[in-house]
Formats: C-alpha cells, structure tokens, sequence
C-alpha cells in the first residue's frame, strides 16, 4: 500500500534549481520544477551512483548528470543521453495547501 510522504513546501522547489528531500527509508528524491510543475525522481544516477541534487544540472526537462554526463527528461525518467541507459525511478507529485507530498 502507498505512503503519502510530505516533502517540503512548494516555495523550496526553485526552477532551474535541483532540490534534495529525504524519504522514510533514508534514500533521498530529487525534485524540480519544470515550466511550473513539480516533479519527482530518485536522486541517484542509474549509471554511475552519483546524487543529481549534488552533482546535477537541470536545463529545461534534462537533468545532467556530471559524473558521466549522461542525462535524463525528469518528466519521465527516461534516459535522454549516453552512457545512461535504465530510466530513473519516478514519483507522483501533488501539492497540497503548498505542501510538496509523493507517493511512496
């Protein structure tokens, strides 16, 4: 069953900015916010164990990691750029009364 997990305020999530927010389990998220909307990823790259919140740059929807330069839409998860191949694990976003919340 999904845990509702509260993240942050919606004010924290900066666009052109990556945010860190940790989950119940000690993982940590990554959240940004694209043309307005909030989105959710894991925060560690799925090629070379880098955190994006640390390391990362966000252009639009693409995420860079800089470790290897590989890159990511976080809209989707999907791996936009070489060496990454494995999509990033992704999370429903909802803002409620400006309180950033995903599913977990």
């Amino acid at each position: 069953m999904a845990e509702t997990v509260f993240l942050c305020t919606a004010d924290e999530v900066v666009e052109g900015e990556i945010k860190q927010a940790p989950l119940p389990d000690g993982t940590n998220v990554a959240l940004y916010r694209v043309a307005g909307t909030i989105y959710a990823t894991a925060d560690m790259c799925t090629h070379g164990e880098a955190s994006l919140s640390e390391e990362g740059i966000i252009n639009g929807k693409i995420v860079e990691c800089t470790f290897h330069f590989g890159t990511f839409d976080v809209t989707t998860g999907e791996p936009t750029g070489m060496p990454c191949e494995i999509p990033l694990k992704t999370y429903p976003v909802t803002v409620v009364d400006g309180k950033v919340q995903i599913e977990v």
